[in-house]
C-alpha cells in the first residue's frame, strides 16, 4: 500500500534544485548517471527528461516496478531492483555522476561513500539531497497544534526535537570531507510548499516509516483528529513546507 501511494503523495523536488545540480556538476545531455535508491522514480523521471542516461538502483520490488512504469517513456532510463551495497554494473563501467534523493540514510554508512566513489569517474560528482519538513514564519499551524494527539497515542516528539526553519537544516559537509574520498563540497538550500487535501495528506503520512509502524488504533485516532480539524477549515487543506539540502562533492583523482 505504501509503495502505491509513494509517487503521488511524496513531494516533487523543485526545478531550481535540478538546475543547480546540472550547473554545479557540469553535466551535459547524454552523460551517464547512477541513482542510488531511486524509489518510485521521482528524481529519475526529472533527470531522464533532461536528457541524461540514468540507471536507478532500487531495493524494493514494488517501488522498482512503479519506477519502471514511470520511466517507460524514456529509453535513456533503466531501473534495476537490487541493494546498492551488493549491486555491480557491467565490468569497467563508471558514471559521470552518482546521486541519492532522500535515500542516502538507508545505505550502509560503513561502505556507502566507498562504493559510490568506486562507481564514479575520477573527478566526477556525488550529489545528495532529501526532502524534510521545515517550519517557516507564517507556515501552517496544524503541525504544532496536532502534537498533543501524537503524545496521546504514545508517539510524541522527543525532547531534543527541533522545528527547523527554511535554511536551517543540517548539512553533511563535514561527513563528506572526513571520509577522504570526496572534496570541493558545495551546499545549497531549497524550500518549497505543497498544498494537500486531507486524503492526500493522510496518503503522505502513510508513506512515512513511523506512521507505517503505528498500531491500527493509533493511526485511526490520529487520522480521525486530522480529518476533523481540516474539515473545520474554510479551505479544507493543509500547507506543508519542505526543505532540501543539496550536497555536491567531487571524487578525488
Amino acid at each position: 500500500m505504501a509503495a502505491e501511494k509513494y509517487h503521488p503523495a511524496r513531494p516533487s523536488y523543485p526545478s531550481a534544485l535540478y538546475d543547480e545540480l546540472v550547473l554545479t556538476s557540469g553535466l551535459r545531455p547524454g552523460d551517464s548517471l547512477l541513482e542510488i535508491g531511486g524509489g518510485s522514480g521521482k528524481a529519475t523521471v526529472e533527470l531522464a527528461r533532461r536528457g541524461f542516461t540514468i540507471t536507478s538502483v532500487e531495493l524494493g520490488h514494488e517501488l522498482a516496478a512503479i519506477a519502471r512504469a514511470n520511466v517507460a517513456p524514456f529509453p535513456n532510463a533503466e531501473v534495476v531492483c537490487a541493494d546498492f551495497e551488493h549491486w555491480e554494473p557491467a565490468p569497467g563501467m563508471t558514471y559521470d555522476l552518482a546521486c541519492a534523493a532522500t535515500s542516502w540514510h538507508w545505505i550502509d554508512p560503513a561502505t556507502r561513500y566507498i562504493k559510490a566513489a568506486s562507481l564514479i569517474r575520477p573527478g566526477g560528482p556525488l550529489a545528495l539531497w532529501s526532502a524534510q519538513h521545515v517550519f517557516p514564519e507564517g507556515g501552517d499551524p496544524i503541525f504544532r497544534e496536532i502534537q498533543p494527539v501524537y503524545e496521546e497515542i504514545g508517539d510524541g516528539l522527543p525532547e531534543t526535537a527541533t522545528w527547523a526553519r527554511p535554511g536551517e537544516l543540517a548539512d553533511h559537509r563535514a561527513e563528506i570531507e572526513e571520509n577522504g574520498l570526496f572534496d570541493s563540497v558545495v551546499v545549497r538550500h531549497f524550500d518549497w510548499e505543497v498544498s494537500y487535501d486531507v486524503d492526500g495528506y493522510l496518503d503522505l503520512l502513510d508513506t512515512f516509516s513511523g506512521h507505517i509502524a503505528m498500531a491500527k488504533w493509533q493511526r485511526e485516532q490520529l487520522y480521525s483528529e486530522i480529518r476533523r480539524r481540516v474539515a473545520e477549515r474554510p479551505e479544507r487543506r493543509i500547507r506543508r513546507h519542505f526543505g532540501a539540502v543539496l550536497h555536491i562533492a567531487r571524487r578525488r583523482n
